[in-house]
């Protein structure tokens, strides 16, 4: 047995390569580590594969070697393993995910959009990524940390086989330092396993790395991850503010180490290194830091003059944070933070910067169509700016943290946050997730409040439920004492919410607004949720067979926007309101199930094309002119049917015509929508908006012809050509007079040219089942069967030989040959033709493309020869791993297609990172064809 395991230890570990050694402990680290902060994005060069959640061969054979990940260090098997063959895998780029890439499935769970994930689906609801990246060998002697913004879920992660952590949160930032783990001059591969088998929420969530990953580069003395903290506190008269910074240095060195933290603060619009800083200090040198601990350096200092971040001017500050060892920078940070105050009143609502500002706002969450959860970052922009357009100034990240990149978004766009946590509790479980949220967003200006919990059912109205709030209320103190804490309630009224600083209302119709008021008058409260006009875009009739639900008077959850803006409005007491929800999400298919696989609760539907109801908010949250007139008017069959005419408007008042007729004069209520019964009758609505008796804008809704044309419009002309950027296409049915056809179904077929690619399409009808993603499709298929040689074989010969036929390709798919070194020199022989004569490995690992016309229809035959010599024992461990020689089957992805709903759909096209002309082609068998460019720069 010893015999045995001996051999067993010497294939596992490789001797290690003289970059890979320990060098002599120094006293003092070596220079190549003392080098400043890198931090590198990992988007690109990952490999996926679905695994299975409950067959172990069906997920690779992963954890099933004789020693384990868990019983012995760098004993990751199966995928986890860097001589893992992973070469017939999909090349993907992140953020991705797999779950949008999987078709509706009715036994699927309606909460979550019938994808097939989930305990049903053992097949599809685990994946795993592989990268491979290089470290320099000037790089040992730094702290190297593999970084996720979120994976959906419980991410297990290895780097060269070692297991390093799980993660078992989906929407939570982790970090891992894998320096001992690395090759230094070498490849490095990080592998990482994705199981969504078990939700974390009751709405689509996705599967896979949804969020950018990162490469990390620190000298061992730096400042820790999320370890800057700017607090600003403008004076009553906003001359001045006081900063105070905190800086949490950590030495992850193996000697004391002294420092000096040198602080720089730049105004709005300054870029460090090009402009001078507002301020600049160095503190004094400190006490040296003894290995493995941290200080929290504290420093003060008065800005005069600060230019306040507000919603409509959000001015934004950077601090630049330096660690100096004597002369020699080690570290350097960039902080972004805003000077404000906030303040929410019990009686008179909430105060930024000592102005009134009444919280107009939605929850969403964080899927869009065509991509899912993996939303670039661009993408998060173009939404927030959607819900600007009608006047929302707050963002309720229902039910979890958001990306960072929102964050940064609503920063520079001057929109106000309730940050939520996923899950109430007083354990190391909740607190500490709750932690890593508030320490990774409390340098963001624009969040406002925390929100520790949402509809906690079993709790929010009990003791139990008071009791866990007190310890969680107080915890968030104790990290951020600059910010209230809410928690939303729905029903379950006299537990959390007697000791909630800021109770949150989800729907009056479910609450005694007033009474809490009343007898808890020392709490501000703000309605979290409210119902919207719930409803499908462009729908004003219900059809229940499809699904789609004309605008409900009393929607699912009680009332309507206009009934929950008028409650909200009559209270001066409340600090605003907040609609579930800006967006339609996959999901909750409330109050259907099955075609449906989306939500109706939205605003605007999953592209973002708005319904009616965002220009009845749009009225009354800006102070931009509105007059709007709905439903469309082609409606063939219905002639003489009385329809219901409705307009939003903030004008005085509104006249409408019905082909050149007058049907009267309506005053505008504040708040309310104006109506006229109209016959049907095929031509054209005419509304005129009058203010002081004046005619001053109108709005015509015409009866269209059949759909002749297709229109691309982009919603910008310039993306950066930097591999991430994107544009938004809408795509239009048009009839002959160029109109905008509201009730067509068109299918477009949809191609680019130019350094550009699609990525998702949509068209916001919440019973669509067709793709969102088209992708292309990869295979592999062994040839022959391979006996790892004997342990004992130092030196001699190795040889593989296999037999197979030509093989049988469908329509579009190509064939490569894949080969695996069995020596350091091999010749490697197909049929009578020589491919490689005494080649190196690295020369083997090109795919071979195959002339099919030139295989024999059966028996051919790759051999494969080689001297068995290696330079250490681990050379051989690919031999039990990588089969010598594969076909790898690859078949293009399938046209990209979508059909128009009501008219409309969506194409996202994003940069493939070189700069040119975009062009997005579009064609129909129904309708003329239409391109649309842009420029990448």
């Amino acid at each position: 047995m010893r015999l045995v395991t001996l051999v067993l230890l010497l294939l596992a570990f490789p001797a290690a390569s003289p970059a890979q050694r320990l060098a002599p402990s120094p006293t003092e680290p070596p220079a190549s580590a003392l080098v400043g902060r890198e931090r590198i994005r990992l988007d690109d060069g990952w490999r996926f594969a679905l695994g299975h959640a409950s067959d172990f061969a069906r997920d690779f054979n992963h954890g099933t070697s004789y020693f384990s990940y868990l019983a012995k260090t760098g004993y990751g098997d199966g995928p986890a393993s860097p001589s893992f063959d992973d070469r017939t895998w999909r090349d993907v780029r992140i953020p991705h995910d797999w779950g949008v890439e999987l078709p509706f499935d009715p036994r699927g769970q309606a909460s979550h959009g019938y994808k097939p994930l989930g305990r049903g689906f053992p097949e599809t609801s685990l994946g795993w990524y592989r990268r491979t990246f290089h470290i320099p060998e000037s790089d040992l002697g730094r702290r190297i940390r593999i970084e996720f913004d979120g994976v959906y879920r419980a991410a297990r992660v290895f780097v060269n086989g070692f297991f390093v952590g799980e993660e078992p949160s989906g929407y939570l930032p982790v970090s891992y330092d894998v320096s001992e783990y690395l090759n230094y001059g070498g490849d490095n591969l990080v592998a990482v396993r994705v199981d969504a088998t078990m939700p974390e929420g009751w709405y689509y969530e996705g599967a896979g790395i949804y969020r950018h990953a990162w490469l990390s580069k620190t000298s061992p003395l730096h400042v820790r991850r999320h370890g800057t903290w700017v607090r600003s506190e403008p004076n009553e008269d906003h001359s001045l503010a006081e900063l105070r910074i905190q800086n949490t240095v950590t030495n992850a060195g193996r000697t004391p180490a002294a420092f000096t933290v040198g602080l720089a603060v730049f105004g709005p619009g300054a870029v460090p290194g090009r402009d001078a800083p507002l301020v600049e200090l160095a503190t004094t040198p400190s006490e040296p830091i003894a290995p493995g601990a941290e200080r929290i350096e504290e420093t003060s200092l008065t800005l005069r003059d600060p230019r306040l971040w507000d919603v409509v001017s959000p001015e934004l500050y950077t601090l630049v944070t330096t660690i100096l060892m004597g002369d020699r920078e080690v570290d350097r940070t960039e902080t972004r933070f805003g000077i404000r105050s906030i303040r929410f009143d019990p009686d008179r609502g909430f105060f930024l910067n000592g102005r009134h500002v009444l919280l107009k706002g939605t929850n969403n969450h964080q899927d869009h169509a065509g991509v899912g959860v993996a939303v670039p970052d661009a993408l998060q922009e173009f939404r927030l700016r959607r819900l600007m357009e009608m006047g929302a100034n707050t963002y309720r990240t229902a039910h979890h943290p958001p990306t960072p990149e929102l964050l940064e978004a609503c920063d520079r766009l001057g929109i106000l946050v309730v940050n939520e946590n996923r899950l109430m509790g007083v354990n190391d479980y909740h607190l500490g997730q709750l932690e890593r949220l508030i320490l990774r967003d409390r340098n963001h200006p624009s969040v406002i409040l925390w929100s520790i919990g949402n509809e906690e059912w079993a709790i929010e109205g009990n003791i139990k439920g008071a009791r866990i709030t007190v310890p969680m209320q107080d915890f968030v103190h104790r990290i951020d004492p600059t910010r209230p804490v809410s928690a939303a309630i729905s029903g379950g009224w006299g537990g959390i919410s007697r000791e909630i600083e800021v109770p949150g209302v989800n729907y009056v119709r479910q609450a005694d607004v007033d009474r809490q008021h009343r007898e808890f008058p020392w709490q501000a409260i703000v309605g979290t949720e409210e119902t919207t006009t719930q409803g499908t875009r462009g729908i004003y009739f219900d059809d229940r067979e499809r699904a789609h639900l004309s605008p409900q008077e009393d929607g699912s959850s009680g009332g309507n926007a206009e009934s929950g803006l008028r409650f909200y409005a009559e209270r001066p007491f409340a600090a605003g309101v907040i609609y579930w929800t800006g967006f339609d999400y996959r999901g909750e298919p409330t109050p259907f199930g099955w075609p449906a696989i989306g939500t109706q609760f939205g605003i605007l539907d999953t592209c973002g094309f708005p319904k009616d109801g965002f220009h009845y908010l749009r009225a009354w949250w800006t102070d931009e002119p509105v007059l709007h007139v709905f439903p469309h008017w082609n409606w063939p069959g219905r002639e003489g049917t009385p329809i219901e005419v409705r307009v939003h408007s903030n004008h005085d008042e509104v006249e409408l015509l019905h082909n050149g007729t007058s049907l009267g004069r309506q005053s505008v209520r504040r708040l309310h929508h104006l109506k006229w019964t109209v016959p049907y009758a095929p031509g054209r609505l005419e509304a005129r908006g009058f203010r002081d008796g004046r005619q001053v804008a109108t709005t015509i809704v015409e009866t269209t012809g059949e759909p002749t044309a297709v229109a691309l419009v982009p919603d910008r002309t310039t993306i950066a050509a930097d591999g991430r950027d994107v544009a938004v296409f809408t795509v239009e049915a048009r009839d002959a007079a160029g109109r905008l056809v509201p009730t067509a179904a068109l299918r477009v077929a949809f191609a680019v040219s130019g350094p550009g690619r699609v990525i998702g399409v949509g068209n916001g009808d919440p019973s669509c089942h067709e793709p969102d993603v088209f992708f292309a499709s990869v295979r592999g298929e062994k040839l022959g069967t391979w006996q790892a040689p004997d342990a004992s074989i130092r030196e001699g010969a190795l040889s593989f030989e296999a037999t197979f036929d030509r093989p049988t390709l469908t329509d579009g798919e190509h064939v490569t040959l894949l080969l695996a070194a069995l020596g350091p020199a091999q010749t490697v022989t197909l049929n009578d033709t020589v491919l490689h004569h005494h080649a190196a490995p690295a020369a083997l690992r090109a795919p071979v493309s195959l002339d099919l016309a030139a295989l024999r229809p059966t028996g051919n035959t790759i051999r494969i020869e080689a001297p068995a010599r290696y330079t250490d024992w681990g050379a051989r461990e690919t031999l039990f791993q990588i089969h010598p020689a594969v076909l790898r089957f690859s078949r293009p992805a399938p046209q990209w297609t979508r059909s128009t709903f009501n008219g409309l759909a969506q194409v996202i096209v994003q940069s493939t990172g070189e700069p040119g002309t975009i062009t997005l082609h579009a064609t129909s068998p129904d309708a003329s064809a239409a391109e649309s460019s842009i420029t990448a720069r």
